[in-house]
């Protein structure tokens, strides 16, 4: 049986197709891309915003969000792009 989530506790994705838990329906911060992405640090976040190369994300007053569906869009975009 699996373990109960803490409510507003995010996992960590592999893909989006083979999410079996779907995102929260919260907005997510930029501390929870970096628990998502296993990202060195939440400057990382940062920087994406900056050069426009990350999930869309926006203001609500001085703090950042994002939204989970931009999110798992962005990730499948990211799949579909050639390196």
């Amino acid at each position: 049986m699996p373990k109960p989530q803490r409510p507003g506790s995010v996992r960590r994705m592999q893909s989006v197709e083979e999410s079996t838990t779907p995102l929260p329906a919260r907005y997510l911060k930029p501390e929870d891309l970096v628990e998502l992405f296993d990202l060195p640090s939440v400057e990382t976040v940062y920087q994406w915003r900056r050069k426009r190369t990350g999930p869309p994300g926006f203001r609500v007053g001085r703090h950042l969000r994002y939204d989970p569906a931009e999110v798992a869009r962005w990730v499948a975009a990211q799949g579909r792009q050639v390196a």
